[in-house]
């Protein structure tokens, strides 16, 4: 009998202490990934492809646009951006083409999209040596113009005189510009212009 008793009075108590376990373990915070975002500084680089073609004759302004990195990008040994992360922005700014200039566009970059849809804002431009400016280079000459240039030929040591020969420059004219184009499959460079704060990296 006493020992049927203290048999039941121990399982109470182990489940008891059973149920205040399960409690207690559900108002525990379990560990959490450190979500601390990283910063791409300014001038950061990421090579990238253009996906459609993109020309000064069709596209206005605002046309979206759309470019897929082509190599990992890596940041504290972080793979901060993996390759097939797409970037997306418009063209922002077009020039028309003139005589003596062709065409010209910037193109700005807003967002980019990672491969499970997660989205961050940037600010970025596709790369030119020319301040972001694709195109907008001068045209050829339309015309060459032949002009005399004196030389001085000598005989021995005795000098003879001055002989023109004739030479031909570029003309004061130019050509009529043409348009500018990116071409769908290109290889282009974004900078970033702005700092850039990362917030989420993918783990495979």
């Amino acid at each position: 009998m006493i020992k049927n008793l203290l048999a039941t009075c121990l399982f109470m108590l182990g489940f008891t202490l059973c149920a205040n376990s399960a409690e207690i373990f559900d108002n525990v915070q379990l560990p959490m990934r450190d979500y601390d975002s990283i910063e791409l500084p300014v001038g950061t680089f990421i090579p990238a492809v253009n996906a459609q073609d993109i020309s000064t004759q069709y596209c206005p302004e605002g046309y979206k646009v759309k470019f897929i990195s082509t190599n990992d990008l890596f940041l504290y040994e972080t793979n901060i951006i993996p390759k097939g992360t797409e970037l997306y922005g418009y063209v922002e700014d077009i020039h028309e083409p003139v005589v003596g200039t062709h065409a010209s566009m910037k193109i700005k970059i807003t967002k980019i999209i990672f491969a499970d849809n997660f989205e961050i804002p940037i600010k970025a431009y596709v790369y030119t040596t020319n301040n972001n400016i694709i195109g907008g280079g001068l045209t050829a000459p339309a015309e060459l113009v032949k002009m005399p240039h004196y030389q001085q030929r000598f005989q021995g040591r005795y000098l003879i005189g001055k002989v023109p020969t004739l030479q031909i420059r570029p003309g004061s004219k130019r050509r009529m510009g043409e348009h500018t184009r990116l071409n769908a499959g290109e290889d282009v460079i974004i900078v970033i212009t702005a700092p850039a704060y990362i917030t989420h990296t993918l783990t495979n």
